[in-house]
């Protein structure tokens, strides 16, 4: 997250990429990847057995979420991954709670500037340059954008309401019932 504030692009020679959702995605990202950039060297970060499809072994490494269970073994993992020197970090963005505390984890603490790769397979850095798209990005996912905005902010003004009714609601009955027990 260091590089939010520099608009451009740095070189994809070494990439850290964060399975953090639909596996296909990357195996869909992959080979453009590897055509666009041939001298890339990409690790991986993944909760999920095996490897995706196009990633290359014989230029990366695989880290697995699950061979580091406690947080000592997580910061060596830490540690590890900050020693490798990534340059840029890639994590996906697709509406799936998978690796959520990770990825953001690992957004926060490695140097590399952050791309976002979308359940569509579109992705954007995560920058002040495209602030817009973040905004925008936020809002869909809150369900803040189109005609279920509306909804959404209901359910939100209403919510304290709703809460105070069933509060009031338990009370009576809690109360009713002490005084047929006396």
């Amino acid at each position: 997250m260091r590089h939010f504030f520099t608009r451009s692009s740095p070189p994809f020679s070494r990439v850290l990429l964060i399975e953090s959702g639909s596996r296909e995605l990357f195996e869909y990202l992959l080979p453009y990847f590897y055509r666009d950039y041939p001298q890339m060297t990409c690790d991986l970060v993944t909760c999920y057995g095996g490897v995706p499809k196009n990633f290359r072994l014989d230029r990366g490494a695989v880290y697995r979420v699950t061979d580091y269970p406690d947080s000592r073994s997580r910061q060596r993992l830490y540690d590890e991954l900050d020693g490798n020197g990534y340059v840029v970090l890639g994590i996906i963005c697709s509406a799936e709670a998978i690796m959520t505390k990770w990825k953001w984890a690992l957004a926060a603490r490695l140097p590399g500037k952050v791309f976002v790769v979308n359940e569509n397979g579109d992705y954007f850095w995560l920058d002040h340059g495209h602030l817009a798209q973040i905004r925008y990005f936020i809002l869909y996912r809150a369900g803040l954008t189109g005609s279920g905005a509306v909804r959404t902010l209901a359910r939100v003004v209403l919510f304290p309401f709703s809460l105070l009714y069933l509060i009031l609601y338990a009370i009576a009955v809690h109360f009713r019932r002490s005084l047929r027990t006396l």
